[in-house]
């Protein structure tokens, strides 16, 4: 089991705080686990970092527009873990300016379950779309993505909208929270339950509506590249 902290806006707009104890399975887990410590969003008010944003506050997408924080979920990563698959222990750092000037700007510490917005021309091949979703850990080589393993528990992140959204953190885009399908999240019965009780912004698993870029694995497209 595994200790989620959650804040969301109510519909009459106040903020709620709870804390739920629910399995540490990879389904749970990568709907907490985006943004590391210190990863930087615009507001309406100003930069500010992942922990100090509160329900209610306007953040910035990729786009440039604005749109309400409904939801901000957080887990602590402990290296003594052992329930925890070393995929999911594991934070990862992009250094400054590696997907060009100011990109990220400075450098960004990222969950283990973050994705980022990636342009190639196979993601349109296999999706017929120009974006998609792409695992972080994907791209650590070392040198501009790098693999950090904590020895000390952190902190990690994940914000929700009324809908899935492409955030600006540190000058690149990463996604908003989305389950995903409910083939893919493969959860039934109590589990389901047990999951959707964690995001009480929402009203059942059809309210996170469709997600706006799909998902790949950095493989699949290495795959397609070979063929």
């Amino acid at each position: 089991m595994r200790k989620y902290e959650i804040a969301y806006l109510t519909p009459s707009g106040q903020i709620e705080e709870i804390s739920r104890s629910a399995p540490a399975l990879s389904a749970f887990e990568d709907a907490f686990g985006a943004f590391g410590h210190g990863a930087i969003l615009q507001t309406e008010s100003g930069p500010m970092a992942v922990e100090d944003l509160l329900p209610g506050d306007k953040v910035r997408l990729s786009d440039g527009t604005f749109d309400t924080l409904r939801w901000r979920g957080m887990m602590t990563l402990r290296p003594d873990d052992q329930e925890t698959s070393p995929e999911h222990a594991a934070l990862t750092r992009i250094t400054a300016d590696a997907l060009g000037p100011a990109r990220p700007s400075p450098d960004l510490v990222l969950g283990p379950t973050a994705r980022l917005l990636h342009r190639a021309h196979g993601v349109r091949t296999l999706t017929g779309k120009r974006a998609a979703f792409v695992p972080v850990r994907d791209f650590v080589d070392g040198n501009q993505f790098i693999a950090l393993r904590p020895v000390a528990p952190v902190n990690v992140y994940q914000l929700g909208f009324a809908a899935h959204q492409r955030l600006s953190v540190n000058g690149i885009e990463i996604e908003s929270l989305h389950p995903g399908t409910a083939f893919s999240l493969g959860l039934r019965g109590d589990l389901l339950s047990q999951y959707l009780s964690l995001f009480p912004h929402k009203r059942d698993f059809d309210d996170f509506g469709e997600m706006r870029n799909p998902r790949l694995r950095l493989r699949d497209l290495d795959l397609l590249d070979g063929g």
